[in-house]
């Protein structure tokens, strides 16, 4: 793994202890360059940063240093967790995204990463749940890593939940209460911005965020069987492991 030091200037100054750092935040630049990305990155006026980020060679770019609070996670929730810059590693993948022609993350790119996320995992003792997207923890506002990010292959490094692609077996009872079963599932899980009990227009964004780790090819915004049954299983496996 190839790490070039570039820092910018934006991040809180007072450092964090390690004990502070809980999760491992993926996000793609959205940007149509990675050196128009990494200008935003560095400049003042645009208040956000990240820790790393990765481009297409798969080249390691450290803009801020660990110990530091970087701006990239923003108005965000996960579990009892709130705005998670304080508590998080912020990396980007250089991706012009859905604005601007969304693209496969390259071979190069997800090595690398994979290689960064093993460092700070054995570094910060990070769950393997706690490695998140940006649309996880945003879902009203974000769409990033997106559909196209890998979740499944990392998953197999330990780095984010997967499922086990078989039957699932629920109960008739469960399947008649799917509507609020699967609010209650995601909200065991980590995700928030809905209520469990009244249904909302945002709903369908967190819907489509929970699709897009966990079903990238059906990014819908609906519930239907598999969306469930994925929810249950994740649930079950995290709650009862």
């Amino acid at each position: 793994m190839n790490l070039i030091e570039d820092y910018s200037p934006n991040y809180s100054k007072k450092p964090r202890s390690k004990k502070d750092i809980k999760f491992v935040i993926i996000h793609y630049t959205g940007m149509q360059s990675e050196i128009e990305s990494i200008k935003r990155l560095k400049n003042p006026k645009f208040k956000v940063s990240c820790h790393y980020l990765i481009n297409r060679k798969g080249n390691v770019i450290q803009l801020i240093k660990d110990k530091y609070i970087a701006w990239h996670a923003g108005k965000s929730k996960w579990k009892k967790f709130i705005n998670l810059n304080r508590n998080s590693i912020g990396i980007e993948l250089t991706n012009k995204g859905h604005q601007f022609g969304y693209e496969n993350f390259s071979t190069k790119q997800i090595s690398s990463l994979i290689k960064l996320c093993k460092n700070l995992k054995k570094k910060y003792h990070i769950k393997k749940s706690n490695f998140l997207g940006h649309s996880d923890i945003a879902p009203l506002r974000k769409d990033d890593p997106g559909e196209k990010f890998p979740w499944k292959k990392l998953s197999t490094y330990n780095f984010g939940n997967w499922y086990l692609e078989k039957k699932y077996n629920i109960k008739k009872s469960v399947i008649k209460s799917k509507e609020i079963v699967f609010f209650k599932n995601l909200h065991k899980l980590g995700y928030r911005y809905f209520n469990i009990k009244k249904r909302s227009l945002k709903d369908k964004k967190v819907i489509k965020s929970f699709q897009r780790h966990f079903l990238p090819k059906n990014v819908t915004g609906k519930i239907d069987q598999k969306t469930f049954k994925i929810s249950h299983f994740l649930t079950h496996k995290i709650h009862n492991s």
